[in-house]
């Protein structure tokens, strides 16, 4: 079974959001990293299955502040887990769902990552991660 690696969260600002999620989740945050190719930094919290990411966008072409600029902040994505993102990718295009460009990319913590677009998945973005337990 494909498990929750994390949820997405766009914010404004992680100067502000961090504490208030370590005041709601009762922890610091695991990790803090800039990821280029989605043009944010992120924060984590919890390990494993089931943390939390925030997203802050590094400028207003980043696709996170896109999204805040149409929607504002909030739930942003879902991303599972699978063991071979390539071999996900080409059963799910079998499908009928294709990945967003440009398709395979490098993510947060040095992990292989693809998008699908909300079209495709209820209306919700979904990233697969390329991972395992």
């Amino acid at each position: 079974m494909v498990k929750i690696d994390h949820v997405g969260i766009a914010v404004n600002a992680l100067a502000s959001s961090v504490p208030a999620f370590e005041a709601v989740l009762g922890e610091n945050p695991a990790g803090r990293e800039t990821v280029p190719s989605e043009d944010v930094t992120v924060v984590f919290f919890g390990r494993g299955i089931g943390r939390i990411e925030l997203l802050e966008p590094l400028s207003a072409e980043s696709p996170i502040a896109r999204f805040i600029e149409r929607r504002g902040p909030g739930l942003h994505h879902i991303c599972f887990r699978v063991p071979d993102i390539g071999e996900t990718l080409r059963r799910l295009e079998k499908s009928g769902v294709v990945p967003i460009p440009p398709g395979i990319r490098d993510g947060a913590e040095g992990r292989r990552v693809a998008f699908l677009h909300p079209r495709d998945c209820g209306g919700v973005l979904v990233e697969l991660a390329e991972g395992s337990d």
